[in-house]
């Protein structure tokens, strides 16, 4: 394996409130910026929309 990672480059507008709380779980987390906080998000919501049915077949 090559080690690159499948990455866009993408801006978003966000509030300062919402810049503010994405740089608290950055930190909280670990992560170094705030792209991995939306990833993370839109991943686990993803998860929670389609009920896990795709993790749960590669289980099986």
């Amino acid at each position: 394996m090559n080690g690159k990672k499948n990455m866009r480059r993408i801006s978003v507008l966000v509030t300062a409130q919402t810049a503010y709380n994405l740089d608290k779980l950055a930190a909280m987390c670990g992560y170094r910026e705030r792209g991995h906080v939306i990833d993370k998000l839109v991943r686990e919501k993803m998860l929670q929309l389609n009920g896990g049915k795709r993790h749960e077949q590669n289980e099986n």
